[in-house]
């Protein structure tokens, strides 16, 4: 037997390209026993086709890779595949008969496989399961094989944030190594022993990190620091050399002539640096409605039935002007339903939904429908070779750009395109709407880590209102001000952060504190549904009234500091801007203690 210490697959110099591109060269790769190695890289890095290469179903165009002795992988890709009509139980089945699993084995891996993951239909056909129940099916599918090396490409897309912790559980437990490919920043934290990045920026074509994404951080900043001084080390040598050679230095020496192909050598060294470390980012930049309302959306005890199920009930909830929502809660539960009713698609099955006049909502939708025949020239621009932006006429070409498409990408078909690519042919024909609201339906699958931030940033600067469905625990924090989390049994609450709503997850799963609450279906089951007091019911019933009122001052001041009267007179201008101001904190303060006592009246 080979030592423990020896690599299960060790990958030297293999080099991959589709038609003249080259998508990595001369990238060495290994994997040893226990190594979690999360997997990261631009969008088009070639992540995908890296784990396709070490699983062995397609070759590299040069270099070499070797497995251990009958080394056993397993691999599950982005997309649930199962066969039409397949049940959870044959999909299993299935995979044991792949491996020559009979007898008592087979009977333990089954239940004990099965039992981990939570399923308990087991004559559930496939392919009508939930995406994040497909893809939990597809990971155990993999799992009962018993791999010594599991590749992962993209697991958390589909899970919900529960899935995920079972995720994050289960790698962490196992006694076989596996590979990454996510962009799930705090998975990557969590589960990773190992961070590799595929990137042209590296002169071996990746930098690998020995632990987290933490970590990994850490050091590819010291990475770059030092390659950036590099750089700037040969500027100034290749400059030195470029006037030694313009003073009309002869090569008839041996001296000379080893000075010039050392120059060669340098300007060499420097064009190759600066042709990796020419990166671009995607310029991502929502554009907002002028609109002044504050109240945008109310819900108003609503309840959504599902044929028998009640998704929620008795839902009391109000969107304002600026309010970034992150919507949480178990597949199922009827997130992507909610975000319909808001937009107007679906009508309640009981309550009512008033939404502000002219309201004006753009919806990212998580199935990401583009025609694969159309142009990205026409998905980008269907009317024409140019797009108005804010007003503004931009070229196609340049709009293009800021998403990091090239002029030749533009005759090229959608369908050609990675998933990270198409989803920025989405988020620029978002950009072209004007939003009041935007609702946002797993905004972040398929899209590289960069990119990611580059909306993220977007988005908190956002200065409209939005209500963001996403798996990404790091960007929910970042974003949401407001956490709103449905527990898949008609309740409702909202919580200050995602820590808070997973706190409360924990706590209602113990059995003596769902013993105590009276009842799971009510959107008022938590500690917010206590009764107004007499002198709160009071303030109650004539909240609305003033809120009015309050926004009819708000309108007069802002006329009287709009006059072009006061523009020539300093005090009175200053005057007029205090009376604004003070008039709008009024309003504000209105708003918010009407959502709190709205809240407490259930």
């Amino acid at each position: 037997m080979p030592p423990a210490s020896s690599p299960i697959v060790n990958a030297q110099q293999i080099t991959k390209a589709f038609g003249a591109n080259p998508l990595f060269q001369n990238v060495s790769f290994t994997i040893s026993d226990g190594d979690r190695i999360g997997l990261i890289g631009p969008n088009g890095s070639g992540k995908s086709t890296l784990l396709r290469i070490l699983a062995g179903e397609i070759n590299p165009d040069s270099g070499e890779v070797s497995f251990r002795k009958r080394t056993r992988l397993a691999c599950v890709e982005q997309d649930s595949r199962f066969a039409p009509g397949a049940t959870v139980r044959a999909v299993i089945e299935a995979a044991l008969d792949r491996c020559q699993v009979s007898g008592t084995e087979r009977g333990a891996r089954f239940a004990e496989t099965l039992g981990r993951a939570g399923f308990e239909d087991l004559d559930a056909h496939a392919t009508e399961l939930s995406g994040g129940w497909q893809k939990r099916l597809a990971i155990v599918e993999a799992l009962v094989q018993h791999p010594d090396i599991l590749l992962l490409d993209e697991p958390t897309n589909h899970l919900d944030l529960l899935g995920i912790t079972w995720l994050e559980d289960l790698l962490e437990q196992a006694s076989f190594a596996s590979v990454i490919v996510s962009h799930d920043r705090y998975f990557l934290e969590n589960v990773t022993t190992d961070m590799v990045e595929l990137n042209r920026i590296y002169p071996e074509g990746s930098l690998r990190v020995h632990g987290n994404y933490s970590t990994f951080l850490e050091k590819k900043e010291e990475f770059l620091h030092s390659q950036s001084k590099r750089q700037e080390a040969l500027e100034n040598l290749v400059h030195g050399e470029i006037e030694w050679l313009r003073r009309g230095a002869k090569a008839r020496t041996r001296k000379s002539k080893a000075r010039i192909s050392k120059a060669g050598e340098l300007m060499g060294e420097l064009a190759d640096l600066n042709m990796r470390t020419r990166t671009a980012t995607a310029q991502i930049d929502f554009s907002a409605t002028d609109r002044k309302t504050k109240r945008l959306i109310e819900l108003q005890d609503v309840t959504c039935t599902m044929g028998t199920r009640d998704l929620f009930e008795g839902l009391n909830f109000i969107l304002t002007a600026g309010m970034r929502v992150g919507l949480v809660g178990p597949n199922g539960s009827g997130k992507t339903t909610l975000l319909r009713l808001l937009q107007g698609d679906l009508a309640p099955t009981g309550g009512e939904i008033r939404r502000a006049d002219w309201l004006r909502i753009v919806y990212f939708d998580q199935t990401r429908t583009l025609d694969p025949d159309v142009t990205l020239r026409r998905a980008l621009a269907p009317d024409g070779d140019s797009v108005v932006y804010r007003d503004r006429v931009i070229h196609v070409a340049g709009w293009a750009a800021r998403f990091l498409f090239t002029g030749e990408q533009l005759s090229q078909p959608v369908g050609r395109l990675s998933g990270g690519e198409r989803a920025r042919v989405l988020i620029a024909q978002l950009m072209l709407q004007p939003a009041d609201i935007l609702l946002l339906d797993e905004p972040t699958n398929d899209l590289d880590i960069p990119t990611l931030e580059i909306l993220e940033e977007s988005l908190i600067d956002f200065p409209g209102s939005l209500v963001l469905v996403t798996h990404d625990r790091y960007m929910l924090d970042r974003v949401s001000s407001i956490v709103l989390g449905l527990n898949g049994k008609g309740g409702a609450e909202t919580f200050a952060d995602y820590a808070q709503w997973e706190a409360w997850q924990v706590q209602r799963s113990k059995p003596d504190v769902a013993a105590a609450q009276p009842s799971a279906s009510s959107a008022s089951a938590a500690p917010a549904k206590k009764k107004l007091s007499y002198l709160e019911a009071r303030e109650y019933a004539t909240i609305e009234q003033r809120v009015e009122e309050a926004e009819q001052v708000v309108h007069a001041k802002r006329a009287e500091l709009e006059d072009p009267a006061n523009a020539m007179d300093a005090p009175r201008l200053v005057s007029a801007q205090a009376a604004m101001d003070a008039a709008q904190e009024t309003l504000d303060a209105l708003y918010a203690r009407w959502a709190e006592l709205e809240k407490k009246n259930g």
